[in-house]
């Protein structure tokens, strides 16, 4: 291949880091809408071209060869840098436009991240949204989203990380439930009560609260549980039982008198609480859509002090 040749398979290169990075061509076409298939061609005329074999295939997998990880080395710098320059011109335009893609968890894109991005979006015409709803983490480079939340206390290496707001855990029953059963004064109360716990580890029966210097662990039990903040809400206000939701989960129903907090001078310690960050890559040329969307969630999301 001649030097110059590079400008016919520029497209075909970026293809095969892509293929490459996600591991599978479906994951790459369903990433740019376009089939297995066509990226697999234009793989196989990047390998024409360069006249070597990039990728052992199979009918299940596929397997960079040596030259394909030199390649792909090569390859994934070049891509970086495309991509650098992309924002160069746009930061010198004054009014943002254009595309940012976020990813926030479930139940904090309903409760906190709706009404902020609507707010966003009729303030910001020329700039759209699209919000990828995953509690999994999601990787913003390898699948090409600009911003991530995530409720942390060790935000990534290799990331910006701007605080958006803390999350706690609060303890609720519902006024039935309290009536007909026994009152709650301290964690060590909760043995003798229905609890719904979340179920995704062993562990998360056993609630621990912190006070000043005392620490307690309580372990729990209960008919129902469920992994779903907003189900074990209904399920609370149901009166099945005592449970443990995220404050801003809480906000409306507490507000409505349907529950009650329990143990409010109490903290829950769990891994299901923290701060709610906002990740992205660092760049001294930040788009002008994402930076102004970016100072919007902090200005949307930070609580103000009272």
């Amino acid at each position: 291949m001649r030097t110059n040749d590079f400008l016919d398979v520029m497209h075909e290169l970026v293809t095969f880091v892509r293929v490459a990075e996600l591991g599978s061509f479906s994951a790459a076409g369903r990433q740019q809408g376009v089939t297995p298939s066509a990226l697999s061609r234009q793989v196989t005329r990047l390998e024409k071209y360069m006249g070597v074999t990039l990728l052992q295939r199979s009918t299940r997998q596929h397997r960079l060869t040596d030259a394909g990880l030199a390649v792909l080395e090569h390859g994934r710098s070049m891509v970086a840098a495309a991509q650098a320059t992309l924002p160069v011109a746009e930061a010198y335009v004054g009014m943002p436009k254009g595309r940012v893609r976020i990813s926030a968890p479930k139940a904090f894109s309903r409760h906190v991240l709706q009404p902020v991005l609507l707010d966003f979006l009729a303030k910001y015409p020329a700039v759209d949204v699209h919000l990828l709803v995953a509690d999994r983490w999601v990787d913003p480079f390898r699948e090409g989203v600009d911003l991530v939340i995530r409720l942390t206390d060790d935000p990534p290496q290799g990331l910006v990380a701007r605080a958006l707001m803390p999350v706690r855990q609060i303890v609720l029953a519902s006024p039935a439930y309290l009536t007909a059963h026994s009152p709650v004064y301290m964690p060590q109360d909760l043995l003798g009560h229905s609890c719904l716990a979340i179920g995704e580890q062993e562990r998360d029966s056993r609630w621990r609260f912190v006070r000043g210097d005392d620490n307690v662990e309580v372990a729990v039990t209960g008919r129902y549980t469920v992994n779903h903040s907003e189900m074990r809400l209904a399920a609370v206000e149901a009166g099945l039982g005592i449970g443990c939701v995220p404050d801003f989960v809480a906000g409306e129903a507490l507000a409505a008198g349907r529950v009650v907090r329990l143990l409010s001078d109490w903290s829950v310690d769990t891994n299901y609480q923290g701060m709610a960050y906002l990740l992205f890559a660092g760049s001294r040329y930040t788009a002008p859509k994402v930076r102004i969307l970016i100072d919007h969630l902090v200005a949307g999301c930070m609580p103000t002090a009272a």
